[in-house]
């Protein structure tokens, strides 16, 4: 069972929990401390950051393939739902969102965007608030842009326009 490991190829999109979208540009096997390995070599264009990752620990490290069609459709349905803000400390809160944006979990990073999001007519968010705002929003638009053969910044106007079309909607259910 232990040869059933994740496998990528060159040129592959893949997911590092804590990195984000990055691309295997090599396999490598290399030599360390009398010990031969054999490494995924990933390449963050954004972070301007190469990874290498040994294969056998690629799965227990939480690397993965890019979402599917449906996984993302879930994603992107999170984000018309209504924003769910606990009453707790802000440290708090942003710990959890930070282990969300981490976890790699699609739905998971659409809710920190989701509850983040503030629409023109709302107060506006604190310096901390938009840092994670953004790093969630980067993170979904990268995996997005991959998955749809897009750039980023149209991947994050998309994810906007329909957080903008949500907060629209709920404001004329208000008005009802």
């Amino acid at each position: 069972m232990a040869n059933m490991a994740l496998s990528f190829d060159v040129g592959d999109y893949v997911v590092y929990p804590k990195h984000g979208v990055g691309r295997v540009i090599e396999l490598q096997n290399q030599e360390i401390a009398g010990i031969s390995l054999e490494l995924y070599v990933l390449r963050f264009e954004k972070e301007k950051m190469t990874l290498r990752v040994p294969t056998n620990k690629a799965e227990s490290v939480g690397m993965r393939k890019l979402s599917t069609g449906a996984q993302m459709q879930d994603a992107l349905a999170t984000l018309k739902g209504k924003p769910k803000v606990k009453r707790t400390m802000w440290s708090r809160r942003a710990q959890e969102y930070e282990a969300k944006i981490n976890s790699g979990d699609l739905v998971s990073i659409a809710e920190v965007v989701r509850d983040l999001f503030r629409a023109e007519d709302q107060p506006e968010q604190s310096y901390s608030e938009r840092q994670i705002f953004e790093a969630a929003t980067s993170r979904l638009a990268r995996e997005l842009a991959a998955m749809e053969q897009t750039d980023e910044p149209g991947a994050q106007n998309k994810i906007l326009d329909i957080l903008r079309q949500a907060a629209a909607a709920a404001a004329v259910a208000l008005v009802k």
